[in-house]
């Protein structure tokens, strides 16, 4: 199943292969500096092609499985499960059912309204037993009641996430490769 092109993806994309930067962060494990240069030079053009919510969502969603290949985190993106449609799952679903406290869910909402985001977290509660390995992605800080990481100018937490998924690896022992050593 070929996934339909974006033209947020697309930019985000050709914006990273033709960085003279991106490489050497990635060869460092920098991260956070990768997050915050593809923030500072292509959050204002990506706004520009879509409507916020739904472009910052996709532009952290490109963004999280680049830097989650990279980082040599084992995951599972856009995956069905229990009639829910799963954005990240790290490690997989497999552990999810046997080991709940080990997984990660990262919900991307791609919405600001507070309905859509807690009806997301219900579904999410159902499936997740435990309510701190719920993490959401934002445009905006809003308070959801769980861990929430936000993409945006003003406010980027979100150039922290990589750093905090190595960290939830590691000390729940999912990361059999502890390349990100912390």
């Amino acid at each position: 199943m070929k996934e339909e092109t974006n033209p947020i993806k697309d930019y985000l994309f050709d914006y990273i292969e033709n960085s003279e930067i991106i490489p050497k962060l990635i060869a460092e494990k920098k991260f956070d500096e990768i997050i915050a240069d593809v923030t500072k030079n292509c959050y204002d053009h990506i706004l520009s092609m879509g409507e916020k919510d739904e472009a910052v969502g996709v532009l952290a969603t490109g963004l999280l499985h680049y830097l989650l290949t990279n980082a040599l985190i084992t995951s599972q993106r856009k995956v069905q499960y229990n009639d829910n449609e799963l954005d990240i799952v790290i490690p997989n679903t497999k552990t999810l059912e046997q080991d709940p406290k080990k997984t990660l869910l990262i919900a991307i909402p791609k919405s600001s309204d507070i309905r859509v985001i807690e009806e997301k977290v219900a579904k999410l509660d159902k499936i997740q037993s435990v309510k701190e390995n719920i993490w959401i992605v934002l445009s905006k800080n809003i308070p959801t009641g769980q861990k929430t990481f936000v993409l945006s100018k003003e406010e980027n937490s979100f150039s922290k996430i990589i750093f905090e998924i190595a960290q939830f690896t590691n000390v729940h022992g999912t990361n059999k490769f502890k390349i990100l050593r912390i």
